[in-house]
């Protein structure tokens, strides 16, 4: 065994309770250092501890915990849909954290796999900055590519008012889908 190298039981007890303890997303090379063992490996033990019924979610930004709804302040959820080019994805994230709303996903209806859902959990300019480089260094696509713009996001907010603000200003910005489309 490496000098300092934690086995692997323990390595997951200490990764649980440092995603449960952070109130960010960590991100695995940031495990990997501090366990002395390779991202891989980290990887790994996720795996390992979502099949153990974890709620391991893993993010642009990181692993995130899933608090138990009981655990997290009263929130309002509301899904949207949205219609865009990749170029305005900043100026679509960034109206709505503006007023205080969290992005949890973006959601698309894929022809031959059916509803894809992918985690984003941004709640301010400096997350979806992160994101957005993530996605350009990367060079991955937007899931919206796939369905020519049109996706869906699961907003959350603290007040009901909030999530009817965010709709008004995606509306106004053009962004916002309605049934009258």
């Amino acid at each position: 065994m490496n000098e300092g190298k934690i086995p692997g039981t323990k390595r997951r007890e200490l990764i649980l309770n440092w995603l449960k303890e952070m109130n960010a997303p960590m991100k695995g090379s940031e495990m990997a250092k501090k366990t002395n063992v390779s991202r891989q490996v980290i990887v790994q033990d996720i795996s390992l501890l979502k099949a153990q019924n974890e709620p391991i979610l893993a993010t642009s930004q990181g692993y995130v915990y899933m608090r138990q709804e009981n655990d997290e302040l009263p929130a309002f959820k509301r899904i949207i849909a949205s219609s865009h080019k990749p170029e305005a994805t900043a100026e679509e994230l960034n109206i709505i954290v503006d007023y205080g709303v969290t992005v949890k996903d973006v959601i698309i209806e894929h022809p031959v796999y059916g509803e894809l859902t992918a985690s984003i959990m941004v709640s301010n300019r400096k997350e979806v900055r992160d994101f957005i480089e993530k996605i350009e260094e990367t060079k991955a696509a937007y899931l919206s590519q796939l369905t020519e713009g049109l996706h869906l996001h699961t907003l959350v907010a603290d007040r009901e008012e909030k999530l009817a603000e965010v709709c008004t200003a995606l509306k106004a910005a053009g962004y916002l889908v309605s049934e009258e489309d």
